[in-house]
């Protein structure tokens, strides 16, 4: 809770910065209206933001009852309430889990990782974005992406239009924002530590105590990411099991998971002791 509430402050003042180098006291006021409006879209609707940015459509029991059964099962195991299923339209595999508390949760996958990953594999992954869940990570990871990617946006918005646009005094204004895009990552670097997805990890592979079907999941994502990366909002990197992302400036400075390689062999350690 402490750390939701740092987000939605730094949000705030974020805003109120920007209202200020773009109208001054007007401005201000402005923007604190539509902090505030962020702060309480952020808190209740933030996982309907994060599935929407995807275009996420919900996966109903009919439609694929194997999934459902899997993710309930875990679900039991780790004594949470059944999250959701989402579907997102991505052929490179992967998957987040979203939501504000385990009753209110939900998981996305996305079509690449159900047509190129076998059934362990996919228990595998399931158990890991269980494991967010059940640490209670969800919520701060969700208002951390649509923060970030709200931030990083005003961000790219003011590089393009200062070095592209007409070149007027009043750009000038426009150099400060540059700064929020760091800032951002700053944000989502301190409320997101690394540390969470190494213990996802351990709790998924708890769970379903086999951590080898997660860490042959996670070698088969990295592996068909780095060939197929996405491009995009970079701010919602830290959801999803493994950076999806192309590498550049943006998403080099939202990267908050360890190397796919030290997640592996941690599992594969764990997979001797249990």
């Amino acid at each position: 809770m402490l750390r939701t509430v740092t987000l939605l402050g730094f949000l705030t003042g974020i805003l109120l910065l920007v209202g200020y180098l773009i109208a001054g006291i007007e401005g201000m006021t402005f923007f604190l209206f539509i902090a505030s409006l962020m702060n309480f879209l952020s808190y209740w609707y933030s996982d309907k933001i994060v599935l929407g940015m995807y275009k996420a459509k919900e996966i109903k029991e009919s439609q694929n009852p194997e999934l459902h059964k899997i993710v309930g099962n875990l679900a039991k195991k780790a004594k949470i309430p059944k999250p959701r299923l989402y579907l997102v339209n991505l052929n490179v595999p992967n998957s987040f889990a979203t939501g504000r508390s385990p009753k209110h949760s939900a998981i996305a996958v996305t079509t690449g990782l159900l047509n190129n990953l076998n059934e362990k594999e996919i228990e595998g992954v399931l158990s890991h974005e269980i494991g967010h869940i059940k640490n209670h990570d969800i919520l701060t990871s969700t208002i951390a992406a649509t923060i970030g990617g709200a931030i990083a946006y005003i961000a790219q918005i003011a590089w393009w239009s200062l070095f592209l646009g007409e070149r007027r005094q009043g750009n000038a204004v426009l150099l400060p924002l540059l700064i929020l895009a760091p800032f951002a990552a700053t944000l989502v670097r301190l409320a997101i530590s690394r540390t969470r997805e190494y213990k996802a990890d351990y709790t998924g592979a708890v769970i379903t105590k086999k951590p080898l079907y997660l860490a042959s999941a996670l070698e088969k994502i990295s592996k068909i990411t780095k060939k197929h990366p996405l491009v995009g909002n970079t701010a919602t990197s830290h959801l999803w099991i493994v950076n999806p992302f192309k590498s550049d400036m943006f998403a080099n400075l939202f990267n908050t998971h360890p190397p796919v390689e030290k997640r592996v062999e941690r599992l594969k350690i764990l997979a001797k002791n249990l």
